[in-house]
């Protein structure tokens, strides 16, 4: 008679080289690009809700607000591709939070891999698919009358500006994803936290003297206006209520920036802990 042996699970050793976790990342950014083909609606959800906000903000209030759509666009567009783009970050927490509770992260840490692979290759992946969330916001705008009136060069600096605050906005998103245990509670924050800030802002319409003190001062100084007001500089070049004034562009680019890494600070010792919790 022999004695069972009882064999006690334990992490494999995560000391890998820089180059190891490197393609470790990218490995995994393109697992989580390519899990589209077997869930097409998550595309779906990052195409249709863009060209639906951009067709009922146009044609419904864009009347209303600046008497005509066309006038409307250069408001519209630069700030709903903002908006956009925060929505879109959220993705990156409800994917983290259907991976930690589905049990993914629990068999990726019997693999050799770094251990900051899984959560890098996420946040990566996400990117690329904001890119496309504002592509698609681009594209519609141009179907329906925004030009570009500058430069067609513009557009790689204005996504490329959108893209660094997206990837220091989504650590909100990665601590949210791993602080709650379900993924529409990612959801529900998105929607609550999200929407009050954009509209909060001058996405939609210019800031004026009718409003408030404190909701002008929140207005010129909340980020997305801050983004939508550098996206507007860098893709029409003059101020949509006074189009003989230049727009800034570097000034409110900055602040976006200064914005956007003070939000990263904030969150990601606090998301490296969660996902120490949670991995």
């Amino acid at each position: 008679m022999t004695a069972a042996t009882h064999v006690v699970p334990r992490d494999l050793p995560r000391q890998v080289s820089l180059s190891t976790g490197l393609r470790n990342t990218m490995t995994l950014t393109w697992r989580n690009l390519v899990q589209i083909k077997h869930n097409p609606m998550e595309l779906v959800d990052l195409s249709v809700q863009p060209i639906m906000f951009v067709l009922l903000f146009a044609f419904v209030f864009g009347p209303a607000m600046a008497g005509s759509v066309e006038d409307y666009l250069p408001i519209l567009i630069p700030g709903i591709i903002v908006q956009n783009a925060l929505f879109a970050s959220m993705t990156t927490g409800v994917g983290l939070n259907n991976d930690v509770t589905k049990g993914v992260f629990d068999r990726f840490r019997s693999l050799p891999i770094a251990r900051s692979a899984p959560l890098a290759g996420r946040i990566i992946a996400d990117t690329v698919k904001q890119a496309w969330s504002m592509f698609i916001v681009m594209v519609v705008g141009l179907i329906i009358g925004f030009r570009v009136e500058t430069s067609w060069v513009n557009l790689l600096p204005a996504f490329l500006l959108l893209l660094a605050f997206s990837l220091l906005f989504a650590w909100v998103s990665v601590f949210v994803g791993l602080a709650v245990d379900e993924p529409e509670k990612v959801q529900i924050f998105g929607f609550t936290i999200i929407f009050p800030v954009s509209f909060l802002s001058n996405a939609f319409i210019p800031v004026s003297d009718k409003y408030p003190g404190w909701i002008r001062t929140v207005m010129e100084n909340n980020p997305v206006s801050l983004l939508g007001d550098a996206i507007r500089g860098l893709l029409i070049g003059h101020k949509v209520t006074d189009p003989s004034m230049g727009q800034p562009v570097l000034t409110p680019a900055i602040q976006a920036l200064i914005w956007g890494v003070a939000i990263a600070a904030l969150f990601i010792p606090l998301s490296m802990r969660a996902f120490r919790r949670k991995v």
